[in-house]
């Protein structure tokens, strides 16, 4: 890990890279950008990574010292299973713990492509609440039974807690970082952006709620699992039809994301 900054140019990426790389490359860094939009970063800290397409298992994390709105689809780096940088155009170096995290799930879940932590206030306070995630709103009903968790054992640098850590996500794609933050997987990075930016409103919502100082009213279990069973079957989620508008966005406001 590189304690300083290198310059943000890295061309000839695009030129040295597959189709496929390049385009996961991009959603990638568009996945930065849009959880610096909505406020989801921790100055340089915290990582969203993505599976490199092909059989190498290689995948994408970013550079380490860039803030999220820096990111690009040129500057992330490209690092093994076991932490190998094979590709890192900046020269910055990875964060210790991104791969202590990213690694593992990865080896655990080949099913999902990308992961994404973060460190936001209303994620770490619904984290240190010992009931965790209440079903108070619609966007928490959407988690219920859907959601692990897992408990704090200092900064993310052992690889003894990888297994902990894997265990306690099981067959889910959220989980609660104890005292830490939130963590979101998907199948594609559209669905881990989904998911992360709902958990995080559910987190906003409990949080507001909670400061009201009245008595919270809770749904019934069955209304909880009946919603969440709704959630999983619209339609329009496979179609990414909310990513689309959001890259929209982005190709208005911040283009060099696909730089």
């Amino acid at each position: 890990m590189s304690s300083s900054v290198h310059p943000l140019g890295a061309s000839g990426v695009r030129k040295r890279v597959s189709g496929d790389e390049w385009d996961m490359r991009v959603d990638l860094a568009a996945c930065y950008r849009l959880a610096a939009h909505y406020r989801m970063t921790d100055l340089i800290y915290t990582h969203i990574s993505a599976r490199v397409p092909g059989p190498e298992h290689h995948f994408l994390i970013n550079a380490f010292g860039l803030l999220w709105d820096e990111i690009s689809a040129s500057t992330l780096v490209k690092v093994t299973l076991d932490g190998e940088v094979v590709d890192d155009p900046t020269g910055n170096g990875i964060n210790r713990a991104g791969y202590v995290i990213h690694s593992a799930v990865r080896r655990a879940r080949p099913d999902l492509l990308c992961v994404m932590h973060t460190h936001t206030a209303s994620g770490i306070a619904v984290s240190a609440q010992d009931q965790g995630l209440l079903p108070l709103s619609q966007h928490a009903m959407r988690f219920t039974n859907s959601i692990g968790y897992h408990e704090y054992e200092g900064l993310a640098l052992e690889l003894e807690e990888q297994a902990r850590l894997t265990r306690d996500l099981g067959a889910h794609k959220v989980m609660i970082l104890r005292n830490h933050g939130l963590l979101a997987c998907g199948e594609s990075v559209a669905e881990a952006f989904d998911l992360m930016y709902y958990l995080e409103r559910a987190c906003q919502s409990q949080i507001n709620a909670m400061a009201g100082g009245v008595k919270l009213r809770i749904p019934a279990a069955a209304v909880a699992e009946k919603t969440a069973a709704q959630f999983k079957q619209l339609p329009y989620k496979a179609k990414k039809t909310e990513w689309k508008a959001l890259l929209r966005m982005l190709d208005k406001t911040e283009p060099g994301y696909k730089a």
